[in-house]
């Protein structure tokens, strides 16, 4: 028994459903809305033809919904300001000393860059410009090659 694994050359969210499948999934959310949309207008027909008592209270259990649905939504709300007031905190109290303490160590860093640069680096510059004009001094004197004798046949 094989399995087929889908390929994933491209970026993992287009090429995770074919296009084929996507339009069929588009074609089936339409629909859906379609008959959502008849059974809303039909409903509000029939309750255009029902009794006015029924249809009052409809209206009173749709009111207590819609006041429960606030207040739910309310409550999400209390919720949200409290995360983002925990964000700031988080922000304020242990994200900012970790930036401070991370610039502290760059500037260490570049203060001992530059002492290692002043203090090392350019001694070994120095040196080796002394090296190769002794270098050219003793090839200009012909005190640092030697005569190659070449062998005679």
């Amino acid at each position: 028994m094989t399995t087929a694994e889908p390929e994933t050359s491209g970026s993992p969210i287009t090429d995770q459903f074919p296009k084929k499948d996507r339009t069929l999934t588009y074609i089936i959310i339409g629909a859906v809305a379609l008959i959502l949309i008849a059974a809303i207008v039909t409903a509000v027909i029939l309750l255009l033809r029902a009794d006015p008592e029924v249809t009052a209270q409809i209206r009173d259990v749709f009111i207590i919904f819609m006041a429960l649905e606030t207040l739910l939504l309310g409550l999400v709300l209390v919720v949200l300001i409290i995360q983002i007031a925990l964000l700031t905190n988080l922000l304020q109290n242990e994200l900012k000393p970790i930036l401070e303490s991370t610039n502290e160590t760059v500037n260490t860093l570049r203060g001992t860059t530059a002492f290692l640069s002043e203090n090392m680096v350019q001694p070994v510059i120095k040196m080796n410009e002394y090296l190769a004009a002794l270098s050219q001094l003793l090839s200009v004197i012909n005190l640092g090659r030697r005569k190659n004798k070449k062998p005679q046949p």
